[in-house]
């Protein structure tokens, strides 16, 4: 299968919330919208899509309906600092502290309004133990 896009789409009971969420603080703005269905394109780069769609719509499978669990959606920025201090300026909980892992990454996580967890990550050198574990272009640096 040669895919030509792929991005998430969460299943939610409010579909207007979640999108004003995304819009307000991730900087995206909707490319397609109904009351049951948005599609959200980044403001920075029309690359990154997300969407949002109603957990009990006809389209889905009914032994899938229902809302999102066991969800984090990772989004790597160039200044998770700056991002940091939007978050916490806006109000949104921070559930991880922001701070560095050994394993090449400084980060933060939240979570939306349907409990989607959001880990805000920008790329740092990883230790030499995790080094090791990657391959040569991967390897943060």
């Amino acid at each position: 299968m040669k895919a030509t896009s792929y991005y998430p789409v969460i299943m939610t009971g409010d579909v207007a919330g979640t999108a004003a969420f995304y819009t307000t603080h991730f900087r995206f703005t909707p490319v397609f919208e109904s009351d049951w269905y948005v599609h959200l394109t980044s403001r920075e780069d029309r690359r990154v899509n997300l969407a949002i769609l109603d957990g009990e719509h006809e389209t889905i499978p009914e032994v899938g309906r229902g809302r999102v669990s066991g969800l984090i959606l990772n989004f790597e920025v160039k200044d998770v600092d700056a991002e940091h201090e939007k978050a916490v300026s806006a109000g949104l909980p921070i559930l991880l502290p922001l701070r560095d892992e050994a394993f090449g990454q400084r980060h933060f996580i939240t979570s939306d309004p349907n409990g989607v967890l959001i880990d805000i990550i920008t790329p740092i050198a990883p230790s030499e133990e995790f080094a090791a574990q990657y391959t040569d272009e991967a390897r943060p640096t």
